[in-house]
């Protein structure tokens, strides 16, 4: 596996509610900060109060590896009900794309929550240039990391949405 590859990864679950419920619990910004993922803390910039394209938002991070660092992601794609889609970095050097899909389903709603990774120079980046002959290794642990958080992230809308119903 290797960086240039911009590799992507992805979770997906079922919720016993319906596409409009689901959809309200994944345009939640805050959703990710009462699990045990990286992101802390997150916040509407600039006036936004919502998903929209254009809309940006400040995410707090931490990881006991990493340390303490924020990101000022913008949403870039919203197929309203359906999909939603955040860049990390700007838009000549993505960092990483994430996104939330929701499809309804018999008895409730597929959710998809992804993350791919870009091309733009960062942090991840760099460390992969100072251990090229780790890369493979590097780029899964770090997927890895992303997947159990989109897990915790899944397994809390499924509880919101039981408790719903």
């Amino acid at each position: 596996m290797r960086l240039r590859d911009c590799p992507t990864i992805e979770v997906t679950g079922t919720l016993p509610c319906s596409p409009d419920h689901a959809w309200a619990l994944v345009t939640d910004i805050e959703l990710p900060t009462r699990t045990d993922g990286e992101l802390q803390r997150a916040e509407w910039l600039d006036g936004a109060d919502g998903v929209a394209v254009g809309a940006r938002f400040r995410g707090h991070n931490h990881s006991s590896q990493i340390g303490e660092w924020h990101t000022e992601p913008e949403v870039v794609e919203v197929e309203d009900g359906r999909r939603w889609v955040w860049r990390v970095g700007t838009a000549a050097e993505p960092i990483a794309f994430w996104g939330f899909e929701v499809d309804p389903a018999e008895g409730g709603a597929v959710v998809r929550q992804w993350a791919k990774v870009g091309t733009g120079k960062s942090p991840f980046s760099d460390f992969i240039e100072q251990h090229p002959d780790r890369e493979g290794e590097i780029v899964a642990y770090r997927l890895g990391v992303w997947r159990d958080g989109m897990t915790a992230n899944l397994a809390l809308l499924e509880e919101l949405a039981a408790d719903h119903n």
